[in-house]
């Protein structure tokens, strides 16, 4: 499970001393925490609420990144920068929009899906079979011009 990998590797970074990584990843034991203690929780954590935990994480990070990089304080970035890159570590490799779209091609295909209004139908299935692999906003744009 991810979250006990978590708590292996914040031993690993203590003792390489790699503050770095041990930040983000207390910063991501902390969530995962939270999320375990959640009413209607059971004190358990799915990997797959793991990686959307994570994924909200990094672009958290990025968006941050960018912020600090706006104000001038680019030192501030590249801290939030490097916990991103711990973080992503975690996250499995991105599809590329031509993987996105041919998965969504075989889901429209698989339901039948004839327009737009299928939509919804589609993004449940697309977003259940792309979960952490490809962000939201991209799957919606590619099924809006697949149905369209």
């Amino acid at each position: 499970m991810l979250f006990d990998q978590i708590s292996e590797d914040i031993k690993a970074a203590m003792k390489a001393r790699d503050k770095v990584a041990l930040d983000a990843l207390r910063n991501i034991k902390k969530v995962f925490l939270e999320a375990k203690t959640a009413p209607g929780a059971n004190d358990t954590l799915e990997d797959a609420d793991a990686l959307k935990i994570l994924q909200k994480l990094a672009k958290q990070g990025k968006e941050s990144a960018q912020t600090f990089i706006a104000n001038n304080r680019q030192d501030l970035a590249d801290n939030e920068l490097a916990q991103v890159e711990v973080i992503e570590r975690y996250l499995p490799k991105a599809l590329t929009p031509e993987e996105i779209e041919a998965a969504v091609k075989a889901i429209i295909a698989e339901t039948g899906a004839q327009g737009m209004k299928d939509m919804g139908r589609v993004m449940g299935l697309a977003s259940k079979q792309l979960a952490g692999r490809a962000d939201g906003r991209t799957i919606s744009e590619i099924v809006k011009k697949l149905l369209a």
